[in-house]
C-alpha cells in the first residue's frame, strides 16, 4: 500500500519544482541554458557518487 504523503511536503515539492522551472525559463532568456545543464548535470554526478562512497 502506497503512504499517503504529508499536505506539507506536497506543497513543498511543488513550489521546488516551480522554482527549477522558473530558474530554467530565466536561464534561456539570459542565454545561460548550457552553464545550467551543465551544472545540474555535475551536480547529479557528484550526488550519485558521494551516495555510493557513503553506502
Amino acid at each position: 500500500m502506497a503512504r499517503k504523503k504529508d499536505p506539507i511536503s506536497q506543497t513543498r515539492q511543488i513550489l521546488y519544482g516551480a522554482a527549477k522551472l522558473l530558474g530554467d525559463v530565466n536561464a534561456v532568456r539570459k542565454g545561460t541554458i548550457g552553464k545550467r545543464i551543465a551544472r545540474r548535470a555535475a551536480g547529479k554526478a557528484t550526488g550519485r557518487l558521494l551516495g555510493k562512497l557513503f553506502k
